[in-house]
């Protein structure tokens, strides 16, 4: 018998994904909603449509308990208001239906000087990025405060999972590895937050489950993998056959990548996030979520650089 029913908006997306695989796989019946089906999961079914239409938004949510809202925006196109009218849009369709919307957090949210994150720290933005996520989730507070449903915001850090695309594996850490070398994304010494994204789905079909027993607006924090980018660069050498070299990330490239690229350009506005650790913390998810919860690290790391270390290392 399901759990219930789920539709994740933007199933193609690395969240919407892996949270639509572990909603299945905990027992719920799940539809996700995208342009294309472009990766099917089996015994999830599929429902296409706009991300900019009420309608079709109205359409693939009706029937649903919970909706996991994993639309988002190319990078370069977060600006001018239309992030927010994204959410204004399913905030529309989502209307007073007691519904339980999920939504993934980042720590954008916070200043470079946190260190450690509880989900009570002050909220102080310094990019317009930021600033941009922090109105996001006073919306969807404004909204659930006013009785129209219940919104549940899991923060992560940067993701990662095997054969994906579009990450910092793939586009910096990985991207030399054919040629035996590996980069190191700030100094050795510095803490960073990892979510490895089976986990961070599981998270969110963790709390999906135990809804009822959460308040209209509720927000946890995701601690993930809190490394060293030393530890992260021992982990992927530990995982290859092969020797890898390790290299500082040539910032100076994607800067002038910038000059002419959008998206380029505003993640490199981002790089405070690489030069200043900053840790997540959130004892009370920790006891819903439970001993043993997250994959350790090696075995994450080796599962997700699996398939760049089976290429061939080119000489």
């Amino acid at each position: 018998m399901s759990k219930g029913n789920v539709t994740v908006l933007g199933i193609n997306g690395h969240i919407g994904h892996h949270a639509a695989q572990a909603f299945h796989d905990a027992g719920f019946t799940v539809k996700g909603f995208g342009r294309t089906n472009r990766l099917p999961i089996s015994g999830v079914s599929f429902v296409p449509g706009d991300a900019g239409s009420l309608e079709d938004l109205q359409q693939a949510i009706a029937g649903a308990d919970i909706v996991v809202n994993a639309l988002n925006l190319p990078y370069d196109k977060w600006d001018k208001g239309r992030a927010e009218a994204q959410l204004a849009t399913v905030i529309a369709a989502m209307g007073d239906s007691g519904k339980t919307l999920m939504f993934p957090g980042n720590i954008y949210n916070y200043s470079a000087s946190d260190r450690r994150v509880v989900p009570s720290t002050p909220q102080h933005p310094q990019t317009p990025r930021g600033a941009i996520r922090v109105r996001q989730e006073e919306m969807l507070a404004a909204a659930s405060e006013a009785g129209k449903f219940r919104t549940i915001i899991i923060r992560a850090g940067d993701f990662y999972a095997p054969n994906t695309v579009g990450d910092w594996y793939d586009q910096a850490i990985m991207m030399d590895a054919r040629k035996g070398r590996i980069h190191r994304m700030a100094d050795a010494d510095l803490g960073h937050a990892w979510a490895y994204l089976p986990d961070l789905g599981r998270a969110f079909a963790t709390l999906g489950e135990q809804r009822e027993t959460l308040g209209a607006f509720e927000t946890f924090h995701f601690a993930g993998h809190y490394v060293t980018h030393g530890a992260l660069m021992g982990a992927i050498q530990k995982a290859s056959p092969a020797p890898l070299k390790v290299v500082p990330l040539p910032w100076i490239v994607l800067y002038a990548m910038g000059l002419t690229s959008g998206v380029m350009r505003e993640v490199v506005k981002m790089r405070y996030l690489w030069n200043n650790s900053m840790e997540l913390v959130d004892p009370r998810l920790e006891a819903m979520l439970g001993p043993d919860f997250g994959t350790p690290f090696e075995v994450a790391v080796a599962a997700t650089v699996a398939p760049f270390l089976s290429q061939k290392l080119v000489v």
